[in-house]
């Protein structure tokens, strides 16, 4: 079983690394979203919806905003070009048949370029970080109750289509926006908390993190994924030269991500242990379904993006502040 698992999770990386660090970014994006629409349609499975019909809703129902959020920046420049052109066309139109005070107007009319506007999707983090921060809280201080919650099929299908989309959205930007190394220490630091925490627990675990959700989990493993944490948050900031500020700045989101991730695992047991199974699928030898793999990769995207966004706008804001000073 082990080896199987080891030769599935070798195979998968190879294939990752590949496509984070050799696609373009639209096709990155594709294949992501692929990836997120074989989680949704084992979603669906696991909170109840069997109906081929509604099942493929679901589906739809995620892939229409991943394309309108892809083609975010051409629908602006779609949308300048045709408020400057209906803008100049009114003004000659205006000029032509002498209406004065129409073109005067239009003359001094300054409308804001709508391209500026392009950022408004880095607010849309703040939502599913407030909800897995929410998550964690309610688990680690009542998981019965979160176990014994009841929630209707379509209160779950909305859960996880808020989730699903937000962690394809913010590891596609990412990418884009901080680069494929960002993007890359992003999936190691997941895989090597993940596998710190397997290994630590098999050695050293006694007392269960949270045995009502989860029995295989234990605390020694979740110090273990802690710490391998700090560890891949100071060797990338040795090897890259970083201030100690912002190494300090890098380790503690690189410890918080990972603590994230952990609750999100724990988050996607409770459903699945609601559901009466143990895996979300069967599609991945040894490793069970798409999902079980990438359930905390979906809990820490958004975290983690906030968390570097915020970093960078703060070595800008101490840039600017020296060169103005």
């Amino acid at each position: 079983m082990l080896q199987q698992r080891v030769i599935t999770a070798t195979i998968l990386a190879a294939l990752v690394v590949t496509a984070v660090f050799k696609l373009p970014g639209d096709y990155f994006s594709l294949i992501l979203g692929l990836i997120i629409l074989v989680a949704a349609w084992e979603w669906t499975h696991l909170i109840g919806i069997n109906a081929p019909s509604r099942k493929y809703l679901f589906l739809l129902g995620l892939l229409l905003p991943m394309l309108w959020i892809q083609f975010w920046t051409q629908f602006l420049e779609g949308l300048q070009y045709v408020i400057e052109t209906a803008q100049q066309d009114l003004y000659q139109h205006a000029k032509k048949v002498g209406w004065i005070s129409i073109s005067s107007f239009m003359e001094y009319l300054n409308i804001p370029d709508v391209r500026l506007y392009s950022g408004v999707l880095e607010w849309l983090v703040i939502l599913p970080v407030i909800f897995w921060v929410l998550v964690m809280v309610l688990i680690k201080h009542s998981p019965t109750g979160v176990l014994n919650l009841e929630l209707k099929p379509r209160q779950k299908a909305w859960m996880g289509w808020f989730v699903l989309l937000a962690a394809w959205m913010f590891l596609v930007r990412l990418r884009v926006l901080y680069g494929p190394e960002m993007a890359m220490y992003f999936l190691i630091l997941i895989w090597v908390a993940d596998i710190s925490a397997f290994f630590v627990g098999k050695m050293y675990g006694k007392t269960k993190l949270a045995p009502e959700i989860s029995p295989g989990k234990t605390m020694a493993g979740f110090y273990g994924a802690l710490a391998s944490a700090i560890v891949c948050g100071v060797l990338v900031s040795l090897l890259y030269g970083f201030p100690l500020m912002n190494a300090s700045d890098f380790i503690l989101l690189s410890v918080l991500t990972v603590l994230i991730s952990i609750y999100g695992d724990l988050f996607f047991s409770v459903v699945k242990r609601q559901s009466g199974v143990k895996e979300s699928g069967s599609i991945l030898p040894g490793h069970g379904g798409l999902l079980d793999r990438i359930d905390s990769m979906i809990a820490a995207t958004p975290f983690f993006y906030a968390g570097i966004f915020l970093i960078y706008r703060i070595i800008e804001d101490a840039q600017a502040t020296g060169v103005a000073g």
